[in-house]
């Protein structure tokens, strides 16, 4: 899937949010697939009715749905009617305040060119639209965010009379301590939840037939007699279990360090393999005498071949549970094929970075000390740019490292201050947050790569990130039924290839 965002404005007429989601005449994006161009007439909307407004591309998190489509000769203006539930008085609360200021979508592309390092869509299926923090397309904006006049988006403060009820509810439960409001949120109602204590009274058979006819005469206190004496064991068939529309999921993350940590590229239309012109030998120049015959070299190069790899998986299951589940179902499934292909394509350029880097002459404990990660930063440093001197960007600028070493780096310290972690970072040798995959260590940008789980070789790597660059397709999504077997097929695949230019553009530690 790609996606891609653009900014919006605000505007205060009804609940809805309207305005261009897809510029076109040639404006490039910055995609989660790279520079991208749609082209006119590229996007296809199957049924606009159906298309959901998501939160950050989540699609545990709607937010509303689409009210039409129409597209003009610049791009495709939408406008979508927001939920009246909480989360959707948020967004529109946040777009007004313009703390999300962005629309972006989320396509399935079906026919694409890269052409000069951009990527052209001639032919796309739109999955969704989200309500995103930041932006692509500068042109696509929101030119209507609106919550009707009776919906609830100022600051709402109790009423006396009720004001009189808490207190007295307070005052009845001496138990329950007295708490005072600190702030009132902005269209969200309190709700305060009353004290109970269930009764002790003597259950007996004749008492329980008793009162039930009491009860079905109107008998008050026969309801609450029999609402006390009965429990969940008692009627177990009648309690249901409900089931959360949430969705648990430890397992499924998209998050890609090594490739973030590396230059990326558009991945040529055609072959399963292309070529890169590499210099393999340059000219020389030095002193020569007077008369004397100039210093000569050739100048050579090679190609450097790049293999294309496939990373594909599936699943199948029956008509009947994709017809008659919830809709979440294929949502989720969709969303960890989508992690699954993230987790394979990131382990092979973790892989490739390990094996290609220069390996530490200085070996070091399992996690290193304060003194000797400094070492290895140096040193490495030292060593890429002398191996990638000839790079426009010679210098090493990241470095990757597992989730040991993270946790071995927050706990580096001097004299008990922290160095990495420190809450005022004048002094401090850079930052790194327990809750954050990225941070900078001694002036490298810092990833923290789940791939490479050990503590041995590799588990920390300097890199240059101009040394390796990954090529990459768009996504596919493939759907097969058989009737015969009453099954549906679900495909996920793509293509990617890693360029190692300079192998020793990459350093890594040396475990003693």
């Amino acid at each position: 899937m790609l996606t891609f965002s653009a900014e919006l404005t605000a505007d205060a007429s009804e609940r809805t949010i309207s305005g261009k989601i897809v510029p076109f005449n040639g404006e490039v994006g910055n995609t989660s697939a790279g520079a991208v161009v749609f082209e006119r007439g590229a996007i296809n909307i199957a049924d606009s009715s159906k298309v959901k407004l998501l939160l950050e591309h989540d699609p545990k998190q709607p937010i509303g749905r689409a009210q039409f489509f129409n597209e003009t000769e610049d791009g495709i203006y939408a406008s979508f009617k927001i939920s009246k539930s909480s989360r959707g008085t948020d967004a529109l609360i946040e777009a007004s305040e313009e703390l999300r200021t962005g629309l972006s979508v989320g396509v399935m592309v079906n026919a694409a060119k890269p052409k000069n390092g951009v990527l052209y869509v001639s032919s796309a299926d739109l999955l969704e639209v989200s309500l995103v923090q930041a932006a692509a397309f500068k042109s696509a904006a929101v030119t209507d965010i609106a919550a009707s006049e009776d919906e609830a988006v100022e600051e709402t403060l109790p009423t006396e009379s009720e004001t009189a009820t808490v207190e007295e509810t307070t005052s009845a439960v001496e138990a329950t301590p007295t708490v005072e409001a600190a702030a009132v949120e902005a269209a969200r109602p309190a709700v305060t939840a009353m004290a109970y204590t269930k009764p002790r009274i003597e259950v007996t058979a004749a008492k329980y037939a008793e009162n039930s006819i009491r009860a079905a005469l109107g008998d008050e206190s026969a309801r609450q007699y029999i609402a006390a004496a009965d429990n969940t064991t008692d009627n177990a068939g009648l309690v249901p279990t409900r089931q959360l529309s949430e969705i648990i999921n430890p397992l499924g993350t998209t998050i890609r360090p090594s490739i973030d940590a590396i230059s990326r590229g558009v991945l040529p239309d055609a072959g399963m393999t292309f070529e890169i012109p590499k210099i393999t030998q340059v000219p020389t120049v030095g002193e020569v005498a007077e008369d004397a015959a100039f210093t000569e070299q050739d100048q050579n190069a090679a190609f450097l071949s790049v293999s294309v790899k496939k990373y594909a998986g599936q699943q199948t299951f029956s008509v009947e549970l994709l017809d008659r589940t919830s809709p979440a179902f294929f949502d989720e499934l969709v969303r960890n094929m989508a992690a699954a292909y993230a987790k394979a394509t990131n382990a092979a350029v973790n892989a490739a970075l390990i094996s290609g880097a220069t390996a530490d002459a200085t070996t070091t404990v399992t996690y290193p000390t304060a003194a000797e990660l400094l070492g290895i930063v140096a040193r490495g440093s030292a060593s890429v740019y002398a191996a990638t001197a000839g790079l426009p960007n010679p210098f090493a600028r990241n470095m990757v490292v597992s989730t040991g070493q993270w946790s071995n780096i927050m706990s580096l310290n001097d004299a008990g201050r922290p160095i990495y972690t420190a809450s005022q970072p004048m002094n401090a040798g850079g930052q790194v947050a327990p809750t954050s995959l990225t941070g900078n260590v001694a002036g490298l940008n810092l990833y923290v790569d789940p791939t490479n789980a050990g503590d041995g070789d590799g588990t920390i790597l300097i890199v240059n990130p101009d040394a390796y660059t990954w090529y990459e397709s768009p996504t596919y999504r493939l759907r097969a039924e058989s009737t015969a077997a009453g099954q549906v097929t679900i495909g996920y695949y793509g293509f990617g290839a890693i360029a190692t230019k300079v192998g020793a553009g990459a350093f890594k530690n040396n475990k003693a």
